[in-house]
C-alpha cells in the first residue's frame, strides 16, 4: 500500500489525551503515511494548530463539555461546525486521500460526506462506541432524536468504505446493522502503549493506609463513579474500615457533582479526586495503586464497551474489581473479580475481599499483564488496523 494522506476526526476529546486515537496515528504514520488529525480545543490541549511527532494536529472551538440534552445538541452542533472548517484547511493546504471518522457522535458522516461525493476520498469508519445504546443508556428514553441516532449510524455505515470496531461485540453489531461482509469490518482493540509501567511508587498517595483503591476515567453521567463513592462510604461506615484511601483521577461534566457527593457523604478524608492529572502522575499512582475498580454500570452500553481503565490496570499488573459488564470480562479475564449487579454495596464488598488477600491480588495481577502480551497487545491491532486501510484503498489503483 503506498503512502496515503490521511485526515483523522474525533471529536469528543483532543489528541494526545484520547490515547487510542493517539495510537492509531502514530501507527499509521510509521507506515509512511502523511497524518493529520481534528479534534476539539479543551482538556488542556488548546492550541488552534501544531505539529506534534510529525503529525499535523488542528483543533476546534466546542461548547463546554455537555450533561444534559440541549447541552449534547450544543456541543455536536459547534463541533460539526469546527471539523468542517479545520477540513476544509486541511483540503486546501495539502488534501487528503482517507478521511478516518472517530465516533461518537454518528453525525462525522456529514463533514465526510462532500469529500466522497466530490473528491472520491475513501471513508473510515472507527467505531469506538455504539451511539444509539449510548445515547439511551445517558438519557434513558428513546423517541424522535433515538431515531435520528439510528439513522446516522446507519448514513455512516452505508458511507464507509471500511469499518474499525474495538471489540469482537461491537463488530458483531455493526457487521448486522450495516449489512456488511466479515471483510469490510475488522477489530482494532485498544490496548495501552508506552506507558511507563517503571515509574516509581509514591507510598504518600496511600496518606498513611495501607491501601490505595484507584480510579481513572472520565467522570460522566455513564460512567458510574457515584456508585464507587457509595461503595466507599460502605467500606467505611458500614464495614467500619478505616484501613483503606481511595485515588478517583480524571475529569468530566459529572466531576463538581461527585466532589458535592463525596462532602455528603462524609468520604473527604479518605477519597482524594485531583480532576485530570498528568501522564507522569497516572503512571506513578497505578504502580502505588493496591487494586483497580472499574465502577461502569451494567447495562445495554456498557456491555459493549472495552473500559481504557481496565486495561491500564492491567498493563501495571493490578487487580481489579468491576461491575460484570461483557466486554470486561471479555477484556480482564481472571484479572479481575466481578460483581454481577449495579450494586454499590456489593462493589465495596468486592474491594474488601481482594485487598484482605494480598496472594490473590498478586495472581490476578500477573494474569492481566500476560493477556496485555498476547491477543489483546497494541501491535496485533495495529496489524488489523492497516487491513482495514488496504480494505478501504482497495478501489484506488495503485
Amino acid at each position: 500500500m503506498r503512502p496515503q494522506r490521511i485526515l483523522i476526526l474525533v471529536e469528543n476529546l483532543p489528541v494526545p489525551l484520547d490515547r487510542r486515537v493517539w495510537q492509531e496515528a502514530c501507527a499509521l504514520r510509521d507506515a509512511g503515511h502523511e497524518v493529520t488529525v481534528i479534534c476539539p480545543r479543551m482538556r488542556g490541549h488548546t492550541q488552534p494548530e501544531e505539529k506534534l511527532d510529525g503529525i499535523q494536529i488542528y483543533r476546534h472551538w466546542i461548547t463546554g463539555e455537555a450533561g444534559g440534552l440541549t447541552g449534547f445538541l450544543g456541543e455536536y452542533a459547534s463541533a460539526l461546525c469546527g471539523e468542517f472548517l479545520c477540513a476544509l484547511k486541511a483540503w486546501r493546504r495539502a488534501g487528503f486521500d482517507v478521511i478516518h471518522l472517530c465516533n461518537p457522535p454518528d453525525l462525522l458522516f456529514l463533514v465526510a460526506l462532500p469529500f466522497k461525493l466530490l473528491a472520491g476520498v475513501r471513508v473510515v469508519y472507527d467505531v469506538h462506541d455504539l451511539w444509539p445504546e449510548m445515547f439511551e443508556a445517558k438519557f434513558a428514553r428513546r423517541g424522535l432524536l433515538y431515531r435520528a441516532v439510528r439513522t446516522a449510524e446507519r448514513l455512516t455505515l452505508a458511507l464507509a468504505d471500511a469499518v474499525i470496531a474495538t471489540n469482537e461485540s461491537v463488530r458483531a453489531v455493526v457487521k448486522k446493522r450495516g449489512r456488511k461482509s466479515d471483510d469490510e469490518v475488522f477489530t482494532v482493540r485498544t490496548a495501552p502503549d508506552k506507558m511507563d509501567t517503571s515509574a516509581p511508587e509514591d507510598p504518600a498517595l496511600k496518606k498513611g493506609r495501607p491501601h490505595l483503591v484507584g480510579y481513572i476515567g472520565v467522570m460522566g453521567s455513564a460512567d458510574g463513579v457515584d456508585y464507587l463513592l457509595r461503595a466507599a462510604h460502605h467500606i467505611l461506615h458500614t464495614r467500619q474500615r478505616q484501613d483503606v484511601q481511595f485515588l478517583l483521577m480524571g475529569g468530566g461534566p459529572e466531576h463538581e457533582r461527585l466532589l458535592a457527593l463525596r462532602e455528603e457523604l462524609g468520604l473527604a478524608a479518605h477519597v482524594d479526586m485531583p480532576g485530570r492529572v498528568s501522564q507522569t502522575f497516572l503512571c506513578t499512582a497505578l504502580r502505588t495503586m493496591d487494586l483497580g475498580a472499574a465502577c461502569d454500570p451494567i447495562n445495554a452500553y456498557n456491555d459493549h464497551c472495552t473500559m481504557n481503565k481496565t486495561l491500564e490496570y492491567m498493563a501495571f499488573g493490578k487487580a481489579q474489581v468491576m461491575f460484570g459488564i461483557r466486554e470486561g470480562r471479555e477484556s480482564a479475564g481472571e484479572a479481575a473479580l466481578y460483581v454481577m449487579e449495579n450494586s454499590p454495596e456489593q462493589l465495596g464488598d468486592a474491594i474488601l475481599e481482594l485487598l484482605d488477600d494480598p496472594p490473590r491480588r498478586h495472581r490476578m495481577g500477573q494474569l492481566g499483564r500476560e493477556r496485555l502480551h498476547g491477543p489483546l497487545s497494541w501491535p496485533h491491532s495495529v496489524r488489523q488496523l492497516h487491513r482495514a486501510y488496504a480494505r478501504a484503498l482497495a478501489g484506488i489503483a495503485p
